[in-house]
This record gives C-alpha cells, sequence and structure tokens, in this order.
C-alpha cells in the first residue's frame, strides 16, 4: 500500500472526501472557469503546462462553526495514487481562488508538501486518470506541528470536516 493510500485509509478517507463518524457533512458546490467536471484537465494545469493551479470557485449554505477552508487535489491512476496540493486555513469567507493560487495563497493559509515532496501544486503528469478538486470547510484550523507529514495534515483536515465537494477531472488533454 502506498504512503498516500495509507494516509487516506488511517483518516477514515478512502475516497479522501473526509468521513467522519459522528457528524452529516454538508454539500459544497464546487465549479470553476476553466475545468469541467467529468471532462479532462485542460492541458496548462498538467505537467505540460504552465499555469500552476486552475482558479476555483465554491459555495454553500453558510455554517456558523465554519472557521476555516481547505483544498486538496488528488489523482487516482491505473498505477498508484497522489496528492498533488493541500492548501488549508484558507479563511472562512473565501469563496473563490484564482489562477496559480499556490504561488500567491491567500493570507495566513498554509500549504503542505505532497506526494512528490514538493510544497504547493504539483501538476498532475499522468493520463489516464482522475483528478479531483476537494474543497472542504472546517470546524477549525489546521495546526500541524513543525515537520508534520503529509497524512497527518490529511488526518487534520478530515477531523475538522463539516462540509465538502468535489470537481473532478477525467484525463489530461
Amino acid at each position: 500500500m502506498t504512503a498516500v493510500a495509507a494516509a487516506f485509509a488511517l483518516t477514515g478517507c478512502g475516497s479522501l472526501i473526509g468521513r467522519s463518524q459522528a457528524k452529516d457533512i454538508a454539500e459544497i458546490n464546487v465549479s470553476s472557469p476553466e475545468l469541467r467536471d467529468g471532462k479532462p484537465l485542460p492541458r496548462e494545469y498538467s505537467c505540460q503546462g504552465g499555469q500552476g493551479s486552475p482558479p476555483l470557485r465554491w459555495s454553500s449554505q453558510p455554517l456558523s462553526e465554519a472557521k476555516s477552508i481547505a483544498i486538496v487535489v488528488d489523482s487516482h491512476t491505473s498505477s498508484d495514487a497522489a496528492v498533488h496540493w493541500v492548501l488549508y486555513n484558507i479563511p472562512a469567507t473565501t469563496t473563490e481562488l484564482g489562477p496559480n493560487a499556490a504561488e500567491d495563497p491567500p493570507e495566513g493559509s498554509g500549504q503542505a508538501k505532497v506526494t512528490s515532496g514538493k510544497t504547493g501544486y504539483d501538476p498532475p503528469c499522468r493520463t489516464p486518470g482522475s483528478y479531483r478538486f476537494t474543497v472542504y470547510t472546517l470546524n477549525g484550523k489546521v495546526d500541524p506541528a513543525a515537520g508534520s507529514t503529509l497524512p497527518e495534515i490529511l488526518k487534520s483536515i478530515a477531523d475538522q470536516t463539516i462540509a465538502r465537494g468535489r470537481l473532478t477531472a477525467v484525463d489530461i488533454e
């Protein structure tokens, strides 16, 4: 089992969409002016392009207990699974990120070191594959200790999730 798959299993995120065992999870609508659910990831947001992370928008019912937003981008191909971006502690009032937000993230937010060892957006390369852009509303903030691992940060996100939504690109243009 890969380290990423183990992280998903440990966090109760078999599909990375953190399942809380104690509470209902509200739904978030996720969209993008550049991505379409079920359609190929535009080449410019893959390792073949230079645009960095794609723009994302989200909306959900206002949740009084919302304290922050997290975004996780992961992929599943026939040969492996990987996490390409983890951005956390986005202010709870934020409802969109522009293109290449990984290079200029919202003030106060943090980015985890992903599967490749890079911090920030690591563009997907493999096709065929499924590329998931998941937005989480959290009832707290992720407070990683120095040197926290990707599984630890993903678990913190899963443990605090009160709403979630996903946009999935299939393959790369």
